[in-house]
């Protein structure tokens, strides 16, 4: 049994240094021609069929508005092989630059969506919209996952987990503990 940690008050604006849901994502879209990449860690899973996932992108965003009106969007899932490109993404507008070119990335065609898979991406998985029933009041889309593109290695990437301040947690090391689960809660 672990000892108790000794604990202290904590700001609770600052919560997201714990609660982050997920590796950070670099979120593809293409609306009237014009594509664009955001960086994105306001997501989570909501469904497991149809596979459905949550992301909150912030109204000012320039990608707001162009997954707004597409409706689709893919979510790539970069490694810390891009940790620098994850942040300049994050730093800069897709209103003001074309951010493939800027950050030397490579557009892929997508099987069931307009918007492009970004090539450098561990995998890509092409969303449609699928209730925006909650945009309006929070801007938290519900997209289904349609096509999934993983690279066969490595079978764990390392990935970025954003916890404010400018700060990232990489993924550790795995640790299975697949003997101790019922089949069907796999």
């Amino acid at each position: 049994m672990p000892k108790l940690p000794k604990k202290s008050d904590f700001p609770v604006s600052q919560v997201r240094r714990y609660l982050e849901p997920g590796p950070i994502v670099l979120l593809s879209s293409k609306w009237q021609g014009a594509t664009n990449i955001m960086t994105l860690g306001w997501h989570t899973i909501l469904e497991f069929s149809p596979s459905l996932v949550g992301l909150m992108i912030s109204g000012g965003n320039h990608s707001y508005r162009m997954i707004r009106e597409s409706r689709e969007c893919v979510i790539n899932l970069p490694t810390t092989a891009l940790t620098d490109t994850v942040v300049g993404i994050g730093n800069t507008s897709g209103a003001e630059i074309d951010k493939f070119a800027k950050f030397n990335l490579t557009r892929q065609e997508a099987s069931k969506v307009d918007a492009p898979l970004i090539g450098e991406c561990h995998a890509s998985f092409e969303c449609r919209l699928h209730d925006d029933a909650l945009v309006d009041k929070y801007n938290f889309f519900i997209f289904e996952v349609v096509k999934v593109h993983v690279a066969t290695s490595p079978k764990h990437p390392e990935t970025l987990h954003y916890t404010g301040d400018g700060v990232f947690v990489v993924s550790g090391k795995v640790i299975s503990r697949r003997s101790l689960f019922r089949p069907e809660m796999l």
